[in-house]
């Protein structure tokens, strides 16, 4: 028996890595910060011995130590504090340090680190710090505290109009991964089609998740897919929820533009319930509605065909903006958010969140003129003859998201921990045009609705996650884990009425032989490891191998590591390499839409094919595989002193194989002969056909800076100043096309396409923050320097339009009653700043200066000066 004890004790010694052994009573406890929350990560060493611990992601810790022993509680940032041991339970609170002190999630499984700790540039933002811009959503937080991350509402866009895409380092919405609580967000159904930033890609809906039920967002700005899986090319994105906070919160906003439009009103509630024995239940709730916009330009009669009518002159000269809605739809959404967790036993803990979100929107398509719709006039079917003034179809969504995530952590003894979890998410979209005809329907029968259901879109993902990580010793941390998902397209069919000819005017609905269900299912493995060579020198590797049911498999790998500058600074740098599956809307998508086409005064019926349609084959387009990646970044971050910090990184991604949303592939002109594409499309029934490839190779290249300086003595109270800046560039390498295509002369990926990639988001953004703090008063004043960006002419390089830089500046004044009740005044952009009017020289599908600024470009949108005021009350 004394054997066999000496034996295990031996094994452990040499398992762990300790050092020394204590055979004393254990002790535990919690670790917090001055705001009670845990701090993961804490160093707790008995004083004079070897014999020590960290504390986990909840700021726990366990250790062996007798009554008398000294235990030292250290971390960086933090004042280093020692406590004496007098029972089995100590718990400790050290004063919180700042951003570069910060523990996140993000970027390993195994051992907490710090930002200043961590080998890959990571954003940790505080909800406080999200919401004191004024900003209504968090696409919209996130684009005016982020360098790197844009977002802007898409002004006449059908269903793009009500999801905003949005992107980090310009790589597209479908190359940042998306979080919630660590585990990964569904994406979004709807396809973005139009003519704007991320055309032919998918997001994550970031409007479904409520700010008010978010602690914090940690960004990670590096390729992580050998750690994440698919899409986290350009980096990762974690919403934490909150937990058990101290106060429940209620807010209520409201606002509205100095043009007297765009009203908008928010409320929302946060608490935590107690749940059983040690466990809580934090419940958000949460409402908010915009309303239109209307920026549109002034062509009036300038727009009349050389034919024109009298009542069609009458009424150009009686609505010079010629009917339009140019501006953000009405949108009216709900959230519940649910963020729950109960101990199980003494070392495991079950954890649950769920959210829900329901909106609708009301978008505007173009004003079908009187002129453009003459079919409709000479049928007397809205108006008698000679009194047609034309209709604006709108484009209305009823978009629902929900998100749904069990689990348990399992401390499984000797160091290893284990998390076991099961994810359900799915977002929905279903469609309703109003105001509407259908030309073909009136043509054939005498009449038309002015209503259709053209259907709907719905993705959903179940993913259940298997992982493992520990401390093995002083120098060595590692994890693994496994992963199952299995993915869920479905096209719902429209209303007969909806794609009957050429379907409802505006938006024509989907076809039976365009509707289905598709599905598809992945298996993941992954590994990492990290060594702590020494204080100062930590290197990491990490790889992972998925295989996916429709496309085949990948591995991507990952290498990264730091070195300290003492105890104040880092050098950080890592290599991957990195890929994005495509998504099954890509695969599957087969629709009829009018899109904005740059040779048309008005949007014409463009038809999206399949990647398996048989016309699409028959061109040489090979089924979709996944893109590739090869990231590599390099940066130093240093903290001169408790409030001084400062890091600039370095990167370069490269993107191959990029999946492209082609151009319209059709006639090529001449009428005399029939070219071979031309008779592929024949053979198969299509005039014309867009459809998605892999034939893109991209280089973006990049510098993130951020500076911050905080608890400058400034009158009565504190000053605090933050320079963040993004500066990219984006190039396309190569277009792959297939021989068909190639040696008929057509040009799959025309240069207004390729500019959406490379010019369409700022090259640069800079934004300088100042807030000042007193007892009563919080004053914030926020500058955000957009970049220059160019619009893409069809005509020719020399017909390109340069915007030049523009800032916005966002002033806050918060009042504070009491401890718990403040008032807060807001103006964004102060100044009333716009972009630059789009020159008619560009021949980009301005519809007859219907349009004043671009919409397939985006700076800082158009939506002018902003004035809202907001309650605050704590409770």
């Amino acid at each position: 028996m004394i054997k066999f004890l000496n034996l295990k004790s031996l094994i452990l010694f040499m398992f762990l890595g300790t050092s020394s052994l204590v055979f004393g009573q254990t002790v535990s406890g919690v670790v917090t910060d001055d705001s009670s929350q845990p701090v993961p990560g804490v160093s707790v060493v008995v004083k004079g011995t070897t014999t020590g611990t960290t504390t986990d992601f909840d700021g726990k810790y366990s250790l062996n130590a007798n009554n008398g022993d000294t235990l030292v509680f250290s971390y960086v940032g933090y004042e280093t504090q020692e406590a004496v041991v007098t029972g089995s339970t100590l718990n400790v609170t050290l004063q919180s340090g700042v951003a570069l002190d910060a523990v996140v999630l993000l970027g390993n499984r195994s051992k907490p680190r710090t930002i200043l700790d961590s080998p890959v540039p990571i954003d940790n933002i505080s909800a406080e710090e999200l919401t004191s811009g004024g900003q209504p959503t968090i696409e919209a937080m996130l684009t005016f505290k982020v360098p790197s991350f844009n977002a802007q509402p898409q002004a006449i866009s059908d269903a793009t109009a009500h999801y905003d895409p949005a992107d980090l380092r310009g790589l597209g919405p479908s190359r940042t991964l998306v979080l919630v609580n660590g585990k990964r967000k569904n994406q979004s159904a709807q396809v973005y089609l139009n003519r704007t930033p991320g055309k032919g890609e998918v997001g994550v809906d970031l409007k479904s998740i409520p700010t008010a039920a978010i602690e914090r967002v940690e960004i990670l700005r590096d390729g992580a897919s050998a750690q994440y899986g698919s899409d986290a090319i350009a980096g990762v994105i974690n919403m934490v929820l909150k937990k058990d906070a101290q106060f429940s919160t209620f807010s209520a906003k409201t606002g509205i533009t100095s043009e007297g439009d765009g009203f908008n009103f928010a409320t929302d509630f946060n608490t935590t319930l107690g749940f059983g024995e040690g466990g809580f239940v934090n419940l958000t709730l949460g409402y908010y509605n915009q309303k239109l916009t209307n920026r549109a330009g002034t062509p009036g009669v300038a727009d009349l065909p050389s034919d024109a009518r009298d009542y069609e002159i009458e009424w150009a000269q009686n609505n010079p903006d010629l009917g339009m809605h140019v501006g953000q739809p009405d949108l009216e959404k709900g959230d519940v958010f649910v963020n729950m967790s109960h101990p199980v036993g003494e070392n495991s803990e079950f954890y649950s969140f769920h959210g829900y979100t329901l909106r609708t929107g009301r978008s505007f398509a173009y004003y079908r003129a009187p002129y453009w719709r003459r079919d409709v006039a000479d049928a007397n079917f809205i108006t008698t003859d000679g009194n047609f003034q034309g209709y604006q179809p709108t484009f209305e969504a009823r978009i629902k998201d929900h998100i749904n995530s069990a689990g348990l952590k399992m401390d499984l003894g000797e160091g290893w921990n284990a998390d076991a979890s099961l994810t359900f998410g799915k977002n929905s979209v279903d469609y309703t045009v109003n105001n509407s005809v259908n030309r073909d329907y009136l043509a054939d029968n005498g009449t038309s609705p002015r209503t259709f259901n053209p259907g709907g879109y719905s993705l959903s993902n179940v993913i259940g996650n298997l992982d493992f990580s520990k401390v093995f010793s002083d120098v060595v941390s590692g994890s693994f884990g496994l992963e199952y998902k299995k993915e869920k397209f479905e096209a719902r069919e429209g209303n007969p009425l909806s794609y009957y000819g050429a379907g409802s005017d505006s938006f024509a609905g989907i076809k039976p032989e365009e509707s289905g269900e598709w599905d598809r299912n992945n298996f993941a493995a992954y590994a990492g490891l990290d060594f702590d060579i020494s204080d100062a020198l930590l290197l990491g590797v990490a790889g992972r191998y998925e295989d996916f049911s429709d496309f085949g498999d990948n591995f991507s790998w990952k290498l990264n590591g730091r070195y300290k500058l003492g105890s104040a600074g880092a050098l950080r740098a890592s290599y991957s390499t990195g890929f994005r599956a495509p998504t099954l809307h890509q695969r599957h998508l087969t629709n009829s839409q009018y899109i904005i086409v740059a040779s048309s005064p008005e949007p014409l019926l463009q038809g999206t094919l399949a990647n398996n349609n048989p016309a699409v084959e028959a061109l040489g387009v090979p089924n979709l595989f996944a893109e590739t990646s090869r990231n590599m970044s390099a940066g130093i971050t240093y903290q001169f002193d408790r409030n001084f910090s400062a890091s600039l990184d370095f990167y370069s991604i490269n993107v191959d194989d990029r999946v492209l949303f082609s151009s319209q592939i059709g006639a090529d002109g001449d009428d005399t002969t029939t070219n071979p594409v031309e008779q592929i499309l024949e053979d198969n029934g299509v005039v014309a056909v867009q459809f998605f490839i892999n034939a893109g190779d991209t280089k973006t290249t990049g510098a993130d800076l951020v500076l911050n300086y905080r608890n400058m003595d400034f009158g009565a109270g504190k000053l605090h100043a933050n320079l963040a800046a993004n500066f990219n560039k984006t190039t396309i390498d190569a277009i792959n096309t297939p021989d068909a295509l190639a040696q008929n002369g057509y040009d799959i990926f025309a240069r207004i396409e390729k500019g959406l990639i490379t010019s369409a988001r700022p090259r640069s953004k800079v934004i300088l923050g100042l807030d000042y703090e007193s007892d009563k008063v919080n004053v914030g004043l926020y500058n955000t320097m957009f970049g220059k960006v160019t619009i893409t002419s069809p005509n020719g390089a020399e017909f390109d339009q340069e915007l030049s830089s523009k800032i916005a500046t966002d002033l806050s004044l918060s009042y504070k009653f009491t401890d718990n009740l403040s008032l807060t005044g807001i103006v964004n952009n102060l100044f009333d700043v716009y972009p630059d009017v789009t020159k008619a020289s560009t021949g980009t599908a301005q519809a007859g200066s219907r349009f004043v600024y671009s919409s397939e470009v985006q700076q800082l949108g158009q939506l002018g000066t902003n004035f809202s005021i907001g309650l605050n009350y704590k409770f």
